[in-house]
């Protein structure tokens, strides 16, 4: 991605003042290493007002230190590159389903890379757009928000006619190869600070972002490795694979490593002020603040080969996969995690049969996952760990070693019924309610082997501690303390 080719934005007219409109310049310069066959592409300090920024191949922005690229607002002098025409859009939402109209975008480039210890602001990026078109409608949205009034969802949902000329992602590339993303600083990236759609080859680390909605969002991503970042997102998911339909094709999500990385759900901005503030309660979807790492909700395609070590969750969801849409989660392993401060639960594992997709397609399948090494620490009383299959179709052969799950307060509500199956609704692990066992809920799961479970909570619980239904498998080791009021 190096070349001897260096590229000044302010040879091309840049300015750096942060009124000025650079993006012109900057996308000249990328224009002019292109056509010497690549290089690097220089922002030094300085304030750079943009609209798109097309990446090319071959090329390196640098994002010095000191230098701060600026999404402008829409309106005089210009808008940001219009959405692609991609016909109907029937299976994901409008974020997923667009690059062009993003900060920085790339399509179809290879050797491409965004490093330095500079930052993007994204002050001119909206974090809300159309939802899917999907007619059938069950399970399109969380559960949490069954009762929120059609204004208040219509404001997180604009239609497209509102979306013309706005700015819906920091970051956005599709069917691009060999990427990497290192250093900088990014706060209020949009709809996704990061959206990569069937990117073969992708290496991002020691990123900070703190962001309005989704951090890291890997669509059917190839052979990527996530080192080394922090990010904040209280409204929504910190670092998700997805293998949705969004670029009109079944695909896969396979060989990614996420690894040392820190996600969490302060208020925003309070992760890179060092405040880590906890004001904020709920996310948009009326459940409590998001930031954690997930694979899912979007699974018409495959995950396979996913490894997660080494990583912290603060004031988060915790560790959840989701194939609700077809497609097959198998060979997982997630080692050497903590958790604090979990505001769902601590694991959730959910095969389901929402099926957002073409007519046909049949549930699908969660195999070959091994949890190793987890601590959490304050958990929402409410929910336990939760495996939740479906009837006659098992999540199957989960390991689960070292685990070590402590419960904060009393849960003072009666026991719960056994919840419905739920088959067709938007997973979340809030979606059953509160759960019939206070730690450990195991629904229609084959093969389970649990070794050192240890339960704990700071009062009693009418609730029993463990509870497996339609479980088969092995717990030895499993320990648990206060076990009645």
């Amino acid at each position: 991605m190096r070349t001897g080719h260096v590229f000044d934005v302010r040879d091309h007219g840049a300015k750096g003042d942060g009124v000025a409109l650079d993006s012109p310049a900057i996308n000249a310069a990328i224009l002019a290493a292109e056509a010497a066959g690549g290089g690097m592409v220089i922002l030094p300090p300085g304030d750079y007002l943009s609209f798109s920024i097309r990446l090319k191949s071959r090329v390196t922005l640098v994002l010095e230190k000191g230098a701060t690229l600026i999404a402008a607002e829409k309106g005089p002098p210009g808008a940001y590159d219009l959405p692609e025409e991609r016909g109907p859009q029937l299976y994901q939402d409008f974020g997923h389903s667009h690059w062009h109209n993003s900060l920085i975008w790339a399509e179809h480039a290879e050797d491409i890379a965004i490093i330095g210890k500079g930052r993007i602001l994204g002050l001119g990026l909206t974090r809300n757009g159309p939802g899917t078109p999907w007619s059938k409608q069950a399970g399109e949205r969380p559960l949490s928000m069954a009762a929120m009034p059609a204004a208040e969802v219509g404001k997180l949902e604009r239609d497209r006619a509102a979306m013309q000329g706005m700015g819906n992602k920091a970051i956005a590339l599709a069917h691009c190869k060999r990427v990497r993303l290192d250093g900088f600083t990014l706060f209020k990236g949009g709809h996704f600070a990061l959206l990569a759609s069937e990117v073969d080859g992708i290496d991002i680390s020691d990123l900070h972002i703190d962001t309005n909605r989704d951090g890291l969002d890997l669509d059917c991503v190839r052979d990527a490795r996530v080192v080394r970042c922090r990010v904040n997102t209280p409204n929504d998911d910190a670092i998700v694979l997805k293998t949705s339909l969004g670029l009109g094709r079944r695909s896969a999500c396979e060989d990614i490593e996420i690894r040392d990385c820190q996600v969490s759900g302060f208020d925003l901005g309070t992760m890179l002020d060092g405040t880590r503030q906890r004001t904020q309660e709920l996310s948009p979807d009326r459940d409590r603040v998001t930031g954690r790492i997930k694979l899912g909700t979007e699974s018409n395609g495959d995950f396979r080969r996913i490894r997660i070590a080494n990583c912290r969750f603060e004031r988060s969801r915790g560790l959840a996969l989701e194939t609700v849409d077809g497609g097959v989660i198998e060979d997982v392993l997630a080692e050497n995690i903590a958790m604090a401060d979990v505001t769902t639960a601590p694991l959730f594992l959910r095969l389901g049969a929402r099926l957002r997709g073409p007519e046909g397609i049949r549930p699908g399948a969660m195999r070959n996952v091994e949890i190793r090494g987890l601590k959490a620490t304050g958990i929402d009383p409410r929910f336990a760990a939760i495996l939740a299959g479906l009837p006659g179709n098992p999540i199957e052969c989960v390991q689960l070693r070292d685990v070590d799950l402590s419960f904060r307060g009393v849960f003072s509500g009666p026991v719960p019924a056994s919840p419905p199956e739920l088959a067709d609704a938007y997973p979340e692990p809030s979606m059953f309610g509160p759960t019939p066992a206070w730690g450990f809920w195991a629904r229609h799961v084959a093969g389970l082997d649990v070794k050192k479970l240890r339960l704990s909570r700071e009062a009693g619980d009418r609730r029993p501690p463990i509870l497996l239904d339609d479980a088969h498998g092995r717990a030895e080791d499993a320990q648990y303390w206060p076990d009645a009021v």
